[in-house]
């Protein structure tokens, strides 16, 4: 089978591949339209009301972030995940019905929008962390990435297809096709062989919250990619708000606005295939794609037509989720299974919720100065973020002189880091037992923590 969809030689990986593809689309057709019934339907064009919205759908990861990692490590997984792929299709439903009725008001979808982020808080832990359960861990990275083409897949298709729907029909069979589609997804983790799930070790009764914190504190590594993923994610990820407003700008109706995301998704599927390829997730290419994601938000933002504009789309989905792919798959595959959920619940609040502080001053953006401007706040703090990751590089001495070559640079991607060391995480961390740092493949764990140790 071939490097880049090696995963799929597992059973349980190809089921959780076409449920999780079927939903995603649901999703993405589900989050066009409530931006556009936001945007057009609750309001006229008011773009600081749809950063509201992002806001409150993206706030509880964050604060409710010790709980749901917690939540992520301690229970099985796959029965947490038909919980909240069951609330999910539920509030699906709710709204669409209250559409219908013709009862939605501004403030209602600012509630569904908040119960959505509630079970989202939960969910995307759950989701992410269980994905290594399903591969064998020296496929974990390429897992990860086909999960990205998936859910960009997903993206091709499903705003399209709601845009279409919304001007054919209405934006109630929106989310009626929705709550259709997460019947895949249920259907799937039913037919997952559970006996052929990877192994884990499960959090001890006694973890406490603060575990995951305190192992990413050792890890600048870490700290360096959470600050970048911030960056991203709270100042220049807030499509649905830019190419919603960019398309109303063009003159479009919703199945411009639909269209454009699916363009969006283009360059996103072709970086999380390319993602797939590689053998493992490297802190170069996190780099790097952030650079990318800034050039093209720069280009993007003085496109004069709605083409130019689409066209410059796809180089940016290609740069955000090569950034987001790999900063996923390094935090997956070199963090301690035992927290691997709090880290990546930590990882995923870090993501998801920079929305809240970064889509309200987007929207606002967009409303007072155009969007534009909006555009251009995102490709500053993507140069920022490349900043940080640069700097952090030359400092942190992995990238030197090339020991044969004179003029040549290299970057020594198995530098010994110092971390939290294995017999720190003692009773006074774990409460009974030490946690010992993963020995996964990724030669870098191992050199770091010879170092620490």
């Amino acid at each position: 089978m071939s490097a880049m969809f090696r995963s799929f030689s597992a059973f349980n990986y190809r089921v959780w591949f076409i449920g999780a593809l079927v939903s995603n689309i649901g999703a993405w057709m589900q989050s066009t339209a409530i931006s556009w019934v936001v945007l057009t339907e609750l309001t006229e064009n008011d773009a600081a009301a749809m950063g509201v919205t992002m806001a409150l759908q993206f706030a509880p990861p964050l604060l409710l972030v010790g709980v749901t990692g917690l939540v992520a490590d301690r229970f099985d997984r796959r029965k947490l995940l038909l919980v909240t792929q069951s609330m999910l299709l539920l509030l699906g439903v709710a709204i669409g019905v209250l559409i219908f009725a013709g009862a939605m008001t501004l403030p209602i979808m600012y509630g569904f929008a908040l119960a959505l982020g509630v079970v989202a808080a939960f969910d995307n832990p759950a989701r992410q962390a269980f994905v290594s359960d399903l591969v064998a861990r020296e496929n974990a990275s390429n897992a990860v990435a086909l999960n990205a083409a998936s859910f960009n897949g997903a993206r091709m298709i499903g705003p399209a297809v709601a845009g279409i729907v919304i001007v054919a029909i209405g934006t109630g069979w929106v989310f009626v096709a929705n709550a259709v589609t997460f019947l895949a997804m249920l259907a799937a983790l039913l037919l997952i062989r559970t006996h052929e799930l990877v192994p884990r070790v499960k959090a001890p009764q006694s973890s406490r919250l603060a575990d995951g914190f305190r192992y990413v504190g050792g890890r600048p590594d870490l700290i360096v990619t959470f600050a970048m993923v911030f960056l991203i994610g709270a100042f220049g990820m807030n499509f649905p708000i830019l190419a919603s407003t960019m398309a109303v700008e063009f003159d479009k109706e919703a199945d411009g606005f639909g269209l454009l995301s699916s363009i969006l998704a283009i360059g996103s599927v072709a970086g999380a295939l390319l993602a797939a390829r590689r053998d493992r997730a490297r802190l170069r290419v996190l780099i790097v794609g952030t650079a990318m994601f800034g050039v093209a938000a720069l280009v993007s933002a003085f496109m004069p037509t709605y083409w130019l504009y689409a066209v410059t789309l796809m180089f940016t989905g290609f740069a955000v989720v090569t950034m987001m792919t790999t900063a996923n798959g390094y935090v997956q595959t070199t963090t301690d299974p035992v927290l691997r959920g709090r880290v990546l619940a930590l990882y995923m609040a870090i993501l998801m919720g920079g929305t809240p502080i970064g889509a309200p001053i987007v929207g606002w953006v967009a409303a007072e100065f155009g969007p534009r401007s909006a555009i251009l706040v995102g490709a500053v703090a993507a140069f920022v973020a490349f900043a940080i990751g640069a700097t952090w590089l030359l400092v942190s001495g992995r990238l030197h002189r090339h020991e044969r070559k004179r003029f040549r640079l290299t970057l020594d991607e198995t530098r010994p880091l110092k971390v939290v060391a294995p017999e720190e995480f003692s009773d006074e961390v774990a409460g009974t037992t030490p946690i010992p740092l993963s020995r996964d493949d990724d030669d870098e764990l191992p050199a770091r923590t010879r170092a620490a140790s």
